[in-house]
């Protein structure tokens, strides 16, 4: 990750391969939001913008020369839209130009960076987004291709508030977040041949000794303790692969906590749908099925390097659903950890299933609210599209996942679960079907189904089937592939939690 440092000094005089500062729209054009840039170079900018096609929009980026009194190589213009009524940008803008200027930059050495920051919570917003943007998976790359790929090494904000110790901590938090984030996003994008339900655990067990987790326990479930355990749902969705599934359960305690959340994800290392199989098209994208356990993952970690004052217990699901000599069956009856049996009509249901064991564990254990996460269901995208997700559940407790999504600037939307979708749930053999035979409401269907393990305990499910896996071009501070979606808000969410 880029080293990021803060400086009082006027940016033009620090020597950086790049100077990033910010444009934005106006009724007259374009204007250049960067007081300590020489005033003959501001007027020329906004003059030529026209020729230049500069427009101050959201994700335009331009490299030009930086010119006579900046001591930078180049000058990266970073459009950040139209000012708010106030005449201030707000955090996600920010965060978003950022981010946009340092993604834009890789193969780059160094980078200064200076835009507007009215407060520290401005500042925050611009670390983030220009950590989040520094970002490259060359896992698989050598060479030249990886070198033009690789990310900032040095980051320097130029700020006012460079001195202040708040200023400090947001930009440790925001380190540590952006950790957590890109931890996410390498192991999306690692290939399924590396990434199986084993290797998933023992990077489980590495992020904690090489992040410095302090104070979080790992506790790894094999098949055989599976079995024992009852975990049904995860051995019936993983017992096609040559790969056994695993169950990895992390656990932070702080003394006195505030409160004890549970957080389980879905580790699907990859899905072929299994015997219900997926059409060839759809299948590339299925190494990120994981996505939700990734995410929770390194919420813990994060959580615990923060030092909150919150207990969080994170499970997570791992299984790879393969169409093996022995793989379950449409028609396959499965007794869930808990007791309920489930009729498997659908073998491209199978996160589910998984989850049901996770969220009847982690209610066992008497944890005051639970989330899960998880890259659920095609609907998901059908009803909100590839950059919102779904969250769903308690009322409360959905709302505050909503709230902490907007604080972070993440894109969730609540949905409801009808009644009478329960109807769906009917089996003529078991307590209830995995997949409904009526495909309208997938997504809400997925939600009622999981609210049959959590009993009467506060939940919030966050479908992010879309948002976790970015097929098309990067956008902000957002890369192609995995994009980490839902640490931020998770992370959100305990802090508030742990604030009350």
């Amino acid at each position: 990750m880029a080293d990021l440092t803060l400086t009082a000094k006027n940016p033009t005089s620090v020597k950086a391969d790049a100077l990033v500062v910010g444009t934005c729209s106006t009724s007259d054009g374009l204007a250049v939001v960067a007081d300590q840039l020489p005033q003959d170079l501001v007027r020329q900018l906004e003059t030529l913008a026209p020729q230049l096609g500069l427009t101050g929009a959201p994700d335009e980026v331009r490299r030009l020369p930086a010119g006579p009194g900046v001591q930078a190589g180049v000058l990266v213009l970073t459009g950040l839209g139209e000012r708010q009524a106030d005449g201030t940008f707000g955090a996600e803008t920010l965060r978003r130009a950022a981010g946009a200027a340092l993604r834009g930059l890789a193969g780059t050495a160094s980078a200064v960076v200076a835009l507007p920051t009215a407060d520290e919570d401005d500042l925050a917003a611009v670390a983030e987004g220009a950590l989040l943007g520094a970002y490259a998976f060359t896992r698989y790359r050598a060479g030249e291709a990886a070198a033009k790929a690789a990310p900032v090494r040095s980051v320097e904000i130029a700020t006012p508030f460079a001195r202040s110790a708040r200023a400090k901590a947001v930009v440790e938090r925001a380190q540590v977040l952006a950790d957590a984030v890109h931890g996410t996003r390498d192991l999306v994008n690692t290939a399924p041949n590396d990434l199986y339900p084993a290797t998933f655990a023992d990077a489980a067990r590495s992020a904690v000794k090489e992040l410095g987790a302090k104070g979080v326990k790992v506790t790894v479930l094999d098949e055989k303790q599976l079995a024992s355990g009852g975990y049904g749902g995860i051995l019936a969705v993983g017992q096609g692969s040559a790969r056994p599934p695993r169950l990895v359960k992390l656990s932070y305690t702080p003394s006195k906590p505030a409160t004890r959340v549970a957080l389980v994800g879905k580790g699907i290392t990859f899905d072929t749908g299994g015997i219900s199989l997926k059409p060839p098209a759809g299948m590339p994208a299925m190494t990120s099925d994981m996505s939700g356990a990734a995410a929770v993952l390194h919420t813990v970690l994060a959580a615990a390097r923060l030092g909150l004052p919150v207990a969080v217990t994170g499970y997570l699901c791992l299984a790879e659903n393969m169409p093996g000599g022995n793989a379950q069956r449409p028609g396959d009856v499965i007794t869930m950890k808990g007791g309920k049996t489930v009729e498997v009509t659908n073998t491209d249901a199978e996160g589910r299933l998984v989850m049901g064991d996770g969220l009847v564990a982690a209610v066992e254990e008497g944890h005051d609210v639970v989330l899960d996460i998880a890259t659920l269901t095609g609907a998901q995208v059908v009803a909100l599209g590839n950059r919102v997700s779904g969250v769903l559940g308690t009322d409360e407790v959905r709302d505050a996942v909503k709230a902490a999504a907007d604080a972070v600037g993440e894109q969730f939307w609540p949905m409801p679960m009808p009644e009478e979708l329960k109807a769906n749930l009917k089996s003529k053999v078991a307590d209830m079907v995995n997949s409904a035979s009526d495909r309208a409401g997938g997504m809400l269907f997925a939600a009622v189904f999981l609210k049959e393990f959590v009993g009467s305990t506060p939940w919030a499910h966050l479908d992010i089937a879309g948002p976790a896996y970015n097929e098309k071009g990067a956008f902000g501070y957002t890369p192609a592939g995995g994009t980490g979606v839902g640490v931020r808000t998770l992370l959100g969410f305990l802090e508030a939690a742990g604030a009350r």
